[in-house]
């Protein structure tokens, strides 16, 4: 029952991300880049302190701390500039399956074919991005949003396969995350910052509670579960966002997206979910 409860909480935090990002950045209360910059810098803070309390080395450098840094930089920027107009679910649907299918072709094309099964669930997944993604006339999707969001998942997919290796997660991730600050910061150089108040906690609590706390619980949620529940489990995360969007936000989630959404959880659930 801990081990649930605890799965749950983490899955809320993830698409919690998506929530707070929108209504801080879609409601002006501070700028897509000075989001990712306070996102990022709190996230390190809280990292940083769990790390030493737990007296871990943090990994500042080395190769797999530069692709860590530079992956999670496309994915902060991209994900704050891509809520300016997309809705909170919809670009966490974009998000999660523009990571998952990008792994399943690094997997592809690094040795592990995929098998029928697998093929025929990414298959239906990937129908489902095209059809939120389709321009033209009765589109639901913005594209430059959209073209952010898919720069996002392709920066997290990145990111996470160069960290699987990682000895000490918690501790290689409060790395990136300090490493990616002064990424982050020549970008707000250049650009500025604006913010309000309520912007500037939206940003603190995404980046320390839902980002930093978040990832630290979902590490120790992993060493309980078998790989292909862990896989599943996050199917949940577009999800939820879509019902926090409407519910929060007063965000309309439409037939296609409903639709692209089925298509999309249930293709990578079909395919994570075979023996391969």
């Amino acid at each position: 029952m801990r081990l649930i409860f605890l799965t749950i909480l983490t899955m809320c935090a993830f698409a919690a991300n998506s929530v707070l990002t929108r209504a801080a950045v879609e409601g002006g209360h501070i700028g897509p880049e000075g989001f990712a910059v306070l996102r990022v810098a709190a996230g390190a803070t809280m990292l940083g302190a769990i790390a030493l309390w737990r007296r871990a080395f943090l990994p500042l450098w080395g190769r797999a701390r530069l692709i860590g840094a530079a992956s999670l930089t496309l994915y902060m920027v991209g994900f704050s500039l891509a809520y300016l107009t997309l809705d909170a679910g919809l670009g966490a649907l974009i998000l999660f399956g523009v990571t998952q299918i990008t792994m399943f072709a690094h997997a592809a094309l690094t040795g592990q074919p995929p098998g029928t099964r697998q093929i025929a669930g990414a298959t239906v997944a990937f129908a489902g991005l095209v059809l939120v993604l389709w321009p033209g006339e009765g589109s639901v999707t913005d594209p430059i949003g959209a073209t952010f969001m898919c720069l996002a998942g392709l920066g997290w997919a990145v990111y996470t396969i160069a960290g699987r290796g990682a000895a000490d997660p918690l501790a290689a991730t409060g790395a990136n995350f300090i490493l990616c600050f002064p990424l982050l910061a020549v970008v707000l150089f250049t650009s500025g910052i604006e913010a309000d108040a309520q912007g500037i906690f939206l940003a603190v609590i995404c980046g320390a509670v839902t980002s930093g706390l978040g990832y630290a619980l979902w590490y120790s949620v992993l060493r309980q579960m078998r790989g292909t529940t862990a896989a599943v489990v996050q199917l949940s995360v577009p999800v939820i966002a879509i019902a926090a969007g409407t519910v929060l936000l007063g965000e309309t989630a439409g037939g296609v997206v409903l639709l692209a959404a089925a298509m999309v959880v249930g293709g990578i659930g079909w395919a994570v979910t075979a023996r391969r």
